[in-house]
């Protein structure tokens, strides 16, 4: 509902204020389809995995991710589709010139590289493959949780690394349910040289509770909490509690994380913990890199997103890792539970993947990046306002100029 309004009120705004003229219009359609995406991406509580400028993950448009992001790609192909449906309608061929130049002329050059290697490192990749009926299902929990324990005590990586709540159980329940079970997993990691992040819920139902990533390894204990949460899922939005009940979800009213939390300190890397469609959100990824000497050379995300069964939502999923991977010039390891588990370097291809839908553990390496791209300074610093400023001025010049000719 919230993608159909403000698309609606996208093309009706076009509608009203267009010229006639075709850079003119063109501009004014590709500033409220980017106000659009912004509006559905930021204030409707965050469901912006539908971006257009996703389509350009292996697009010539691609090369501008580390300057302008998803969403300024998804701008300039609206702005090219203007240009070309002017060109149709009115038989210009200048504009249909001045489109292909937008979507062709990126591709041609090398795309400049902002980042430099800084150390590989191995990596064991947990994907636990448990269907979301019997992930919180008591009876099933024995089973899943000493496989667990197995996979994670023959993993060989430098860095191991278990999907969201792959520990379903929060650290009271846990004690009670599999007694020791926590501090079996703390000891396989606490030799110098290994290290683990583990997905689990913390805390209480009295104190609150969170979604998070714990860090096994022989230094100071390490916790990641998410911060951006799903609605319905992680939150429950005002009067809709009934649903969550409804849909049974045993943990759905998590509190927030910080929005620029510390790294994650193994194998001589940063490593940046996120969880789930956490990774849609370049502008707040972006702001861990306002210090660029404390900004993470790695990201890894953990997801669980079972619920979706073998749909779509796992190559979509995996591309906007690869989107991630592409404006900030960073390598992405993901560790899911039915899927994609894979590395992605820093140029954003897949260099190592395991098969959706099976238990097992992917070993690989990867090599953690340094250096701070455009996209991650400008964000890290004025998150997406600069976009949606420069968006509502074109439309404040357009609705200004068709005010005058009236």
């Amino acid at each position: 509902a919230s993608s159909a309004s403000s698309q609606t009120a996208a093309m009706a705004a076009y509608a009203r204020w267009r010229r006639g003229r075709a850079l003119p219009d063109a501009l004014l359609f590709a500033a409220v389809w980017l106000l659009a995406e912004l509006a559905r991406g930021v204030l409707f509580t965050g469901f912006p995995w539908v971006a257009a400028g996703y389509a350009q993950v292996d697009g010539p448009l691609a090369a501008l991710a580390p300057w302008i992001g998803v969403y300024g790609i998804g701008a300039l192909l609206a702005l090219a589709a203007a240009l070309f449906a002017h060109a149709a309608l009115r038989r210009r061929a200048g504009a249909a010139l001045v489109a292909l130049a937008i979507v062709l002329l990126p591709g041609l050059a090398a795309p400049l590289r902002f980042d430099a290697p800084a150390g590989a490192l191995t990596v064991s990749l947990v994907q636990t493959n448990i269907a979301q009926d019997e992930k919180f299902a008591v009876e099933r929990m024995p089973e899943a949780m000493a496989w667990l324990a197995q996979a994670l005590r023959g993993a060989r990586g430098q860095l191991v690394v278990a999907p969201e709540t792959a520990v379903p159980l929060l650290p009271f329940q846990l004690a009670d349910f599999a007694p020791g079970y926590w501090e079996q997993l703390t000891a396989l990691f606490a030799a110098p040289g290994r290290a683990a992040l583990v997905g689990v819920p913390l805390g209480d139902f009295d104190r609150g509770y969170t979604n998070s990533v714990a860090g096994l390894s022989g230094g100071a204990p390490y916790r990641y909490d998410k911060h951006h949460l799903v609605p319905f899922g992680e939150f429950v939005p005002t009067g809709f509690r009934w649903f969550t009940e409804l849909m049974n979800i045993p943990l759905g009213d998590f509190d927030r994380g910080l929005v620029n939390p510390p790294s994650f300190a193994a194998a001589g890397q940063r490593i940046a913990p996120n969880i789930c469609y956490e990774d849609l959100f370049g502008e707040e990824l972006a702001r861990r890199f306002v210090d660029p000497a404390a900004a993470p050379t790695l990201f890894a995300n953990l997801s669980n997103i079972a619920w979706f069964g073998d749909s779509v939502a796992l190559p979509q999923h995996l591309n906007i890792s690869r989107m991630r991977a592409l404006e900030f010039q960073r390598p992405m390891i993901r560790a899911t539970n039915t899927g994609m588990t894979v590395v992605i370097d820093a140029r954003g291809e897949v260099t190592a993947r395991l098969e959706p839908g099976i238990r097992g553990v992917l070993e690989a390496k990867v090599e953690g990046r340094s250096g701070i791209t455009p996209f991650a300074w400008w964000a890290a610093r004025f998150g997406l306002w600069p976009m949606g400023l420069l968006a509502a001025l074109v439309v404040i010049v357009s609705a200004g100029w068709r005010r005058r000719a009236a």
